[in-house]
């Protein structure tokens, strides 16, 4: 897979017939080109020996397209407005010339000199138009909105209306430029808040501090990152301590610590003290350049609805244009009026365009994925998001999606005889080598008490059951209850709790207490759930842990059905019958163990903190790993399909209104032109929407 720049793309609709030209070239197994990020992504056998024969249909299409490699472009930093003259001055020359015409010719000027200033104007606002269209037909490109201006103008200058034909050209070219600028406008708002790759980095050598180009820094370099900084790449704090904002890659607006020790992630902001990092991963892996190509990656995979409107158009203007032929002639050929009814069918000839349609669609998707990087969710396509707007149940993982996954003593039990202090001695001495969850949070309770463990003579761990140790104090179980009832221990004095995890302890063959450790809930996990079922979506859980403590996580949070101690298998079992039930189906997952039941999803949502392979099968990652992020990315899903759907309905409906008007004599070409670029600017400015939408 190879990536180019596609230099000077200006048309969406054009976007679209290259792709299928390319797609049609013997060697192409796949071409995708994204009009919202001018990107051609290419799979072929031999992309580089393809390049001539592709500029040339490009070339075909749209005159001036250059196809770049993508590390050129970036490099260069080239773009339309440095690549091409900009048309202002040719619209202001223009306008001045067709408001002197207009007022001469209400003065009663003699009717050639203002028929030579209209043609002047013509020439200067529609020149490169007609010799636009003119190479585009010589290269057998006919339906293009250039020769469906030209050809639409010049019948109006033919027919005598030199006014109207500039008047429409001007208007054209206004609207063209102004829908440009949006376009323009809407990529490089969210490219610039998703591309923060750094130019280059400040590299700590012998004391001295050196700036080298980010690619050039390897990992084990230390660089220096100074108050306000972007961190540059991802890495561990060596040196200073100092507090960092997140915001740009997670969302989360609250500035977390750091001192050295901490991994950080590129594209933070250092926010107080001076900070050495060691390089960790190089430019290319780093966080900073993987959002990056997440949201270029999901521009390029398109949804259903933008497949459809792009073999819609392919019909709709060779459909629009017969429309205006049968036009010109059948009502010319009844009335006599031909003069009215070539008017009538050049009005048709402008709105045959498909560009409104055409781009509202994937513009909207891009500004939904877009909205969603700036909140910390990285959508991997316009088909999540057209999916995603879909689902009838959300499915969520316990252990690191509704819960922190950081678990918590939460209670220490002593039995008759024994002491808090005693019992979590012990406990600590069993457990200070294990790796374990439980066993970690039993090790930072002791450290935070200053509570020494002793070092055990011999230990035995017991699966299933825990762990059997000699300590100075004597013979030590430290497990479950199944442990005591292995070793006869009598614990009458122990009383279950349904809320966590329980770990029970004997000393010498006598019960000594338990200690109760359970997880924590996320901040705002109710609240997002109460957010979700506001959708009139059904929420379920799948957990391996014991149904005891998953109901009690569900109770609390407001999640409808809880599905407990489930194998990995079992999940993907328990997940088909929810869709069978309810329909389209999300699982939000973070486990390594939850890859196959993402990959089986309708939609697969990972926690950013999680296993790689989770992130890998997922198509939506949460960076900050909230469970309000959830709704939010429903929220962006929902308002982007009908921000697409609205598009089409609105061009389409413009065009056809506008259409019955002309036919009814009620309809000229300066309608037919805002049907055109008007209705594409009107679509883009409604996405454009899509990126302030409220949390």
């Amino acid at each position: 897979m190879e990536i180019y720049r596609l230099e000077n793309l200006g048309c969406a609709n054009c976007a679209a017939k290259m792709e299928q030209k390319i797609n049609a070239l013997d060697g192409v197994k796949h071409a995708s080109i994204t009009f919202a990020t001018k990107q051609l992504r290419l799979n072929a056998d031999d992309c580089k020996s393809l390049l001539p024969q592709i500029q040339k249909l490009c070339a075909s299409v749209e005159a001036d397209v250059k196809i770049v490699p993508l590390s050129t472009s970036v490099a260069t930093g080239n773009s339309r407005e440095e690549t091409e003259k900009s048309p202002l001055p040719f619209i202001l020359i223009g306008l001045f010339l067709f408001v002197l015409g207009q007022v001469l010719s209400h003065f009663g000027i003699n009717d050639i000199i203002c028929k030579v200033i209209f043609l002047v104007a013509y020439v200067i606002l529609g020149g490169q138009i007609v010799l636009s269209a003119a190479r585009n037909v010589v290269k057998g490109n006919v339906f293009d909105e250039n020769f469906l201006m030209s050809i639409a103008t010049i019948g109006a200058l033919a027919i005598g209306d030199f006014a109207e034909a500039v008047g429409v050209m001007l208007f054209f070219r206004v609207g063209e430029f102004f829908e440009d600028k949006a376009v323009e406008r809407s990529r490089s708002q969210i490219m610039e808040a998703v591309d923060m790759r750094p130019e280059v980095v400040n590299l700590v050598h012998d004391e001295h501090v050196h700036e080298i180009p980010a690619e050039k820094a390897g990992v084990g370099d230390i660089v220096l990152i100074r108050p306000g900084d972007r961190i540059p790449l991802d890495g561990i704090i060596t040196e200073g301590e100092s507090r960092i904002d997140t915001s740009p890659v997670t969302g989360e607006p609250t500035p977390v610590g750091v001192a050295p020790g901490d991994a950080v992630t590129s594209g933070c902001v250092n926010t107080s003290g001076q900070l050495k990092m060691k390089v960790e991963k190089v430019l290319a892996d780093s966080m900073v350049t993987r959002i990056l190509n997440s949201v270029e990656n999901a521009a390029a995979s398109k949804p259903k609805l933008d497949r459809f409107i792009t073999r819609f158009a392919r019909v709709y203007t060779p459909i629009v244009v017969a429309i205006a032929i049968l036009t010109a002639v059948i009502p010319s050929l009844v009335t006599g009026d031909w003069r009215h009814w070539i008017y009538t069918a050049l009005t048709f000839l402008v709105m045959s365009c498909p560009c409104a349609l055409v781009l509202s669609v994937p513009l909207a998707f891009f500004c939904g994925i877009g909205a969603g990087s700036k909140r910390g969710i990285l959508f991997k396509g316009g088909l999540a998001i057209e999916a995603l707007k879909s689902v009838t149940a959300v499915v969520m993982d316990k252990t690191g999606t509704v819960t922190k996954g950081n678990f918590i003593i939460q209670e220490i039990l002593p039995a008759t005889g024994f002491t808090s202090e005693q019992l979590l001695t012990l406990a600590t001495s069993c457990e200070s080598h294990s790796t374990h969850p439980i066993a970690v949070s039993i090790v930072a309770e002791a450290n935070a008490r200053n509570i020494k463990p002793k070092t055990p003579t011999s230990l035995d761990e017991i699966s299933g059951h825990g762990i059997h140790a000699i300590l100075p104090l004597g013979e030590v179980l430290c497990g479950n209850l199944k442990l005591m009832e292995k070793y006869n221990i009598n614990t009458s004095a122990y009383q279950a709790n349904t809320v966590g995890s329980e770990v029970l302890i004997a000393l010498n063959g006598q019960y000594a207490g338990s200690i109760l450790i359970s997880d924590t809930l996320k901040d705002g996990a109710k609240d997002a759930v109460t957010r979700i079922k506001g959708y009139g979506i059904t929420t379920a859980m799948l957990t391996g842990d014991s149904l005891d403590s998953a109901n009690a996580i569900a109770s609390s949070v407001g999640i409808d059905t809880v599905y407990a101690k489930l194998l990995p298998q079992d999940k993907v079992d328990k997940l088909q019958e929810i869709r069978q039930s309810k329909g389209s189906v999300m699982f939000v997952g973070d486990g390594i163990n939850d890859a196959p039941v993402l990959a089986g999803a309708d939609v697969g949502a990972a926690m950013g903190s999680g296993a790689d392979a989770a992130i890998e099968a997922a198509d939506v990652v949460y960076m900050n790993s909230s469970v309000s992020s959830i709704p939010d990315s429903i929220a962006i899903a929902k308002l982007t399909g009908r921000i697409a759907l609205q598009n089409i309905v609105f061009a389409l409906t413009i065009k056809i209104a506008i259409m019955i008007l002309g036919l009814l004599g009620f309809a000229n070409m300066w309608l037919a032109v805002f049907a055109d670029t008007g209705v594409a600017f009107l679509c883009i400015l409604n996405s454009v929407r899509i990126l302030y939408l409220k949390k």
